[in-house]
């Protein structure tokens, strides 16, 4: 009986051992893949905790020298902070905050820039694009600026998006076109945001009344 046992513990060993040196590798292989992908992941979330923590404290330290009039120092630190954590969301803010203290253009755009194409999340992106598009709106440089717009994804921005379009338009001396995307904007604020007056104001420069404007779905029925 003992013998009996022994043989098919041998066969089993022997089963194993075929299918080891068959799949081994492969097993083998496959775990230490997923084990790298697991310490790869753990690492990047520490990495990312990290790198926000310290973009934090120096986000502090750019706030206190805009609020002391020391913008070329802030902008200084914030070149720091997009070499140390430039996916920092606190990197992003503080680089538009710099750009807005810039009584320079010049000192602003390439902040802007940065912003645009570099900068998270989204939504930033957009904003940093908007503001571009009116640094070049300013500059008399269109294709720029339409190139800016283009890039803004969010629907949230899509009524100062025709704003500026309607700016661009009026640059372009194609008043239906500045009629139509003021309209857009105009339509698409709320009543209660001062900005609509200035769009307003736009509007009756082209010669639209705004009160004679209509929702899409109101002016079908």
């Amino acid at each position: 009986m003992a013998s009996a046992l022994d043989l098919q513990e041998q066969e089993q060993l022997d089963n194993l051992k075929a299918f080891w040196a068959q799949w081994g590798n492969l097993i083998t292989t496959v775990l230490t893949l997923a084990l790298l992908a697991y310490a790869g992941w753990n690492a990047w979330i520490w990495y990312q905790r990290d790198q926000g923590q310290k973009a934090s404290v120096l986000y502090e330290n750019v706030e206190q020298l805009l609020e002391a009039q020391q913008a070329d120092k802030a902008a200084q630190l914030l070149g720091e902070m997009q070499k140390q954590a430039p996916k920092a969301v606190y990197t992003t803010q503080a680089t538009l905050l710099v750009a807005n203290a810039m009584a320079d253009a010049a000192k602003a755009q390439p902040l802007l820039s940065w912003a645009a194409t570099q900068g998270q999340p989204q939504d930033l992106r957009d904003l940093a694009n908007l503001r571009l598009a009116g640094l070049h709106l300013e500059a008399k440089r269109a294709a720029e600026a339409e190139l800016a717009l283009a890039a803004i994804q969010s629907e949230a921005y899509a009524a100062l998006v025709a704003d500026r379009r309607g700016d661009l338009a009026l640059l372009a001396k194609d008043s239906a076109k500045a009629k139509e995307q003021f309209s857009k904007a105009y339509l698409g604020l709320d009543a209660d945001l001062p900005y609509r007056r200035l769009v307003e104001a736009k509007l009756m420069s082209v010669g639209v009344d705004p009160s004679s404007l209509k929702p899409a779905g109101e002016a079908a029925q």
